[in-house]
Parts: structure tokens; C-alpha cells; sequence
């Protein structure tokens, strides 16, 4: 299987723009107005008019000469003039008639879908074949019902998603609770020696700060998606900061007779520096929980242009192919058969994303199946905060 790379772009904060559509979809890409629309539309409505006043004064000339009455000029002038306005009422009375219930069953669905969104209902659709008005797809009614509907359809993936994660929140909860709730039974056995009964402790206890570290990671990544989360850029070296992570870690490779190969630069940095930090923690501990005894890990650091660049490679399992645009993702674990036997919560690559998308950098992944995995992370020299926000 050749390297697949998946290069995750931060989402940029633009204006919503509602009236943009994907042009394969056969949706318009916003209104446009044509010089020769206007030119047409003024020549229809003086045509209209001027043809209006022609019949209107011809009637009156025909009405005036059967009756055999002969007034002034200016009679017949302002007579003709009266009845052409009332032509116009009466045509436009006329086309109101036939056009106002359309209108109205087309206001009452738009009116109705709104209801059933604010309700809930995200499945709403509204037929964009009911406008029919001169203009096509650029015309104005029509931009807003394919703003309506790509709206209902975000809003239905949005509720999509957090259906999803409630229901892995669930799932991660339940599963160290039945397991704590299950050894708390089985320690109510008086026949368990105290070997096994240490044991069941060390695992009621391993489950216990599974929850606790999986509750904090969920109140981070909650406050990080809120963009509320405490933001505090300084001025520090990076690679001082990755060599600290390096060697909080020790234990943890030196435990699996790991080689770490580091090239570390002075490079500074103007960065969250606590926020930066979990980056290479989250980051590190994956690399270090699937590569194997005696694997090795290189970590890297340099510069491009105005970036930071960070590489984090491991001699590990690796990542299936399939697996690799979904590993940010909350609760998502690509080794869905070692899930039993390598702890974590699936909450650290999206962390780890939020921070990096938080200090306007991208992260990207390159990975084989029983090779390895590789991180990159970019981060910019110098922190410039967007519109709105805060130190």
C-alpha cells in the first residue's frame, strides 16, 4: 500500500456566504445582473405602456365618433390618458389574481420549512421548480431557497455529528463503569486472596483515571471549539519545549527499549505555550504506544519561511488507508482491535487538531500499515490573532 498523505487545512473564518453553491450540483454561483436583461426589461415595459396608451386612446377615439360626440382635443387627450391608467389597474388587478396564490403557497412552504427547522427538522426541502419567475436561477427567489435548503442540509450533518458523539460519550462512559461496577462485585468475595484482590484495585483504579482523563479531555476540547478557551502567546523556544516533552516521557520509552533519534535547532517561537505543549505530548505518547519494542521515533525540527516545522515519525503499526481522514475525529480509533489493550479515549488527535487550527498552523499524516507513522505539524513564528481575538 503506497503512503497516503492527508493534509488537514485549518477551517478559515470567512462570511457566510449564503447564496454560493457548488456549480455541479446545477446551483448558482451567486446573482449576476446583465446589461442586456436591464436594456430588454426597460424596452418591455415602455413597449407595454406606450401599446396600453395606442389601445386607450384608439377606444376612445372609437367611443367618442359611435356616440357622434365631437369634444375639444384636450377633451379626448385627458379622456384617453384616464383610460389607459385604468387598463393598467385593471391588468394588474388581473395579473395579481393569478399570480397571488402561487406567491402565497410559495411564502406559506418557505414560512413552513423555517418552522420545522426551529422544531428540529433538518430533513425540510423546499422545491426550487415553484419559482418561476423571469431571471432563471439568478433570480432572487431562487437564491433563497437554495440557501434555505443547503442550510437544512449543514444543520442535518451538524445534528448528524452530534448524535454521533453523544452516542460514543456514552459509549466510553459506559464501558469503564461496567467494568469498575463489575470488580466492585467480584471484591465483595471473601475467598479472593490478596493478590487478586490488589489486582482488581489496580484495574478499578486504571479505569477510574481513564474516566477522569477522558473527562478533562472532553472539558479542553469543548472550551477549544467554543473559541473561549484562555489564550496566552509568548515568546519562547520550541525546541527547548519539545526536548522537555521528550524526557517527561522517558520512562515510557525507555520502558519499551525505544531509540529516539531528536534534531532540535534553536528555533523561537510566539505561542500558547501550554496549549503547544499538549501538542507534543499527545503526539509523542501515540507514537511511543504503537511502535513496538525496540522501534524507534524521530523528531525533527526546522523552519520554512515564516513556519515552524515539527516531525514526529515512528517505526509503529501504522494507519490503515481508510483510516486516515477520519483520525481527528472525537472518540475515532483507527486500532479498533486494540482497543481492549491500549488505553486512550480518542480525544487526543482532535485536541491536538484544535490547538494547531487555534495558532492558525496545519497538521498533516503520512502513514503505511506495519511501517510506520509520521506527523507534521506547522506553526507560524509569529502568532498573528484574528479579527476578535484576545491575548
Amino acid at each position: 500500500m503506497t503512503a497516503q498523505r492527508v493534509r488537514h487545512e485549518k477551517k478559515r473564518h470567512e462570511p457566510i456566504r449564503m447564496a454560493l453553491h457548488d456549480a455541479s450540483r446545477g446551483e448558482p454561483a451567486g446573482p449576476t445582473f446583465s446589461i442586456w436583461g436591464i436594456i430588454f426589461r426597460v424596452v418591455l415595459v415602455i413597449g407595454s405602456a406606450f401599446l396600453i396608451f395606442l389601445f386607450a386612446f384608439w377606444l376612445t377615439e372609437w367611443f367618442f365618433s359611435r356616440h357622434r360626440f365631437h369634444p375639444g382635443p384636450y377633451v379626448v387627450h385627458m379622456t384617453g390618458v384616464m383610460v389607459a391608467f385604468l387598463l393598467m389597474i385593471i391588468g394588474g388587478t388581473i395579473i395579481g389574481r393569478i399570480t397571488a396564490p402561487k406567491q402565497r403557497l410559495f411564502f406559506q412552504l418557505l414560512i413552513d420549512a423555517i418552522r420545522q427547522m426551529a422544531k428540529g427538522n433538518f430533513n425540510v426541502r423546499i422545491p426550487v421548480e415553484m419559482v418561476r419567475e423571469p431571471g432563471g436561477e439568478r433570480h432572487p427567489f431562487r437564491q433563497l431557497v437554495y440557501s434555505l435548503n443547503n442550510m437544512a442540509e449543514e444543520l442535518a450533518q451538524m445534528e448528524e455529528l452530534r448524535q454521533e458523539f453523544i452516542s460514543n460519550v456514552s459509549h466510553e462512559i459506559q464501558s469503564p463503569l461496567t467494568a469498575i461496577t463489575g470488580f466492585v462485585q467480584a471484591l465483595k468475595n471473601d475467598d479472593l486472596t490478596k493478590e487478586q484482590r490488589l489486582h482488581y484495585l489496580d484495574i478499578i483504579e486504571t479505569e477510574s483515571k481513564r474516566l477522569s482523563r477522558m473527562s478533562d479531555n472532553l472539558l479542553k476540547l469543548t472550551s477549544l471549539e467554543s473559541g473561549c478557551h484562555p489564550f496566552h502567546p509568548e515568546v519562547y523556544r520550541l525546541d527547548r519545549q519539545i526536548r522537555e516533552v521528550v524526557l517527561s516521557c522517558e520512562p515510557l520509552w525507555i520502558q519499551k527499549e525505544l531509540q529516539l533519534d531528536v534534531s532540535l535547532p534553536p528555533v523561537e517561537v510566539v505561542a500558547d505555550k501550554d496549549l503547544v505543549s499538549q501538542v507534543w505530548m499527545n503526539l509523542l505518547t501515540n507514537a511511543i504506544k504503537f511502535t513496538g519494542r525496540h522501534g524507534t521515533i524521530a523528531i525533527s525540527l526546522h523552519t520554512e519561511d515564516k513556519w515552524a516545522v515539527v516531525r514526529i515519525a515512528d517505526s509503529g503499526i501504522g494507519i490503515a488507508e481508510e483510516d486516515l481522514p477520519r483520525i481527528f475525529e472525537r472518540f475515532y480509533k483507527a486500532d479498533k482491535a486494540r482497543t481492549r489493550t491500549t488505553p486512550g479515549s480518542g480525544l487526543g488527535l482532535a485536541i491536538v487538531k484544535k490547538i494547531v487550527d487555534f495558532h492558525h498552523g496545519d497538521i498533516g499524516v503520512e502513514s503505511r500499515l506495519g511501517v510506520g507513522t509520521a506527523f507534521t505539524v506547522r506553526l507560524p513564528l509569529e502568532f498573528q490573532p484574528s479579527t476578535g481575538e484576545t491575548a
